[in-house]
């Protein structure tokens, strides 16, 4: 019997590099009804793991992993309490109060209980802080101001809250100073009458608390600019654009003459817009202009008569649109103080 020589081991290598790769035949099904392919719905609402169709519970105290807060219109109807509003970087504290909700069924037990909770938790100071700030906007939106100069006003009014800068003075006074402050420092340029108009805060009031804010803040407030004023004036004149343009280019050189010498911006700007409103044939009244302007009639035209006697020096007619002439001016018609 001959001996049986056994077959040759066959060496097999083994990729050291063969990643770990899951087992994808493996599903999860309802062992009660066993369809294929399953229903299985995550209820988050109460954390359970159901099947969708014999309504087994499979689990219990899921993870919820989705968003907190989907959307900022709360139109899709995902209720922001879990996270609450964002953080107001202009109020104090942590902003991370507990709040009891006013919806319950419509019962007057939430509402009442939310009303003694804000009551006992509220602080004084956040209250006036929010409530100033309110005002702020409201003042800000009816005089069409921009978003910066609103925010910029109420950094002011937080940090002359926090120093206590103005002791004595009432909110209004601080809030009309702050606005005004802000409009200088972002150059757009509103009066003190319009302030006071806005505020219902005399205008020596707005100046003297203007004068300490700006003493011991030491912000960089530029003086008022008749060429802004200008720009606003004639769109509220509703004046072309080369109109205003000519008429920013005469209250540059009537600055480099001196011709205006201590006059106000806003009288320098009036009476500009009426000279080169009639040398444009586009005439506007000393009663319109004062109008718009905030001053009276007879300072525009005491500074106008000052404009007339150098107009040669001021206007150089060769370089203007259409080219205008001298008769369209009117001089005679003014009766000048």
């Amino acid at each position: 019997m001959s001996p049986q020589i056994p077959f040759p081991l066959r060496e097999t290598k083994v990729e050291e590099n063969q990643s770990f790769r899951p087992n994808l035949n493996i599903t999860l099904i309802c062992p009660d009804c066993r369809v294929k392919p399953p229903h299985i719905l995550e209820e988050f609402a109460s954390g359970d793991l159901v099947c969708g169709d014999c309504g087994l519970v499979l689990g219990d105290r899921i993870i919820d992993t989705r968003s907190e807060w989907r959307t900022f219109a709360n139109d899709e109807g995902d209720d922001p309490s879990r996270v609450g509003a964002a953080a107001n970087p202009l109020l104090d504290g942590d902003q991370l109060d507990t709040i009891i909700s006013r919806k319950d069924g419509g019962s007057g037990v939430a509402r009442d209980l939310n009303k003694t909770q804000a009551k006992a938790t509220g602080q004084k100071a956040e209250r006036n802080l929010a409530q100033a700030y309110k005002e702020i906007q409201a003042m800000c939106d009816s005089i069409s101001l921009s978003k910066i100069v609103c925010d910029t006003a109420k950094q002011l009014y937080k940090r002359v809250e926090d120093e206590r800068l103005l002791r004595g003075k009432s909110n209004d006074a601080i809030i009309a100073a702050c606005i005004s402050i802000a409009c200088r420092q972002e150059r757009v340029a509103r009066t003190f009458r319009e302030i006071c108009a806005l505020t219902r805060v005399p205008k020596r009031e707005i100046g003297r608390c203007c004068n300490v804010l700006k003493a011991k803040l030491q912000t960089n407030t530029s003086v008022m600019n008749s060429e802004d004023l200008m720009s606003r004036f004639c769109s509220n004149l509703q004046l072309p654009n080369y109109v205003q343009k000519s008429g920013i280019d005469l209250v540059r050189k009537a600055k480099e003459l001196g011709t205006l010498a201590g006059k106000s911006p806003i009288s320098i700007a009036a009476a500009c817009i009426y000279l080169v409103s009639y040398l444009f044939k586009n005439p506007r009244s000393t009663r319109d202009i004062a109008n718009v302007a905030g001053v009276s009639e007879a300072t525009i035209k005491s500074a106008y008569k000052s404009l007339y006697t150098e107009k040669e020096k001021l206007i150089d007619l060769e370089k203007l649109k259409d080219k205008p002439n001298w008769d369209n001016l009117s001089f005679d018609e003014l009766v000048l103080p």
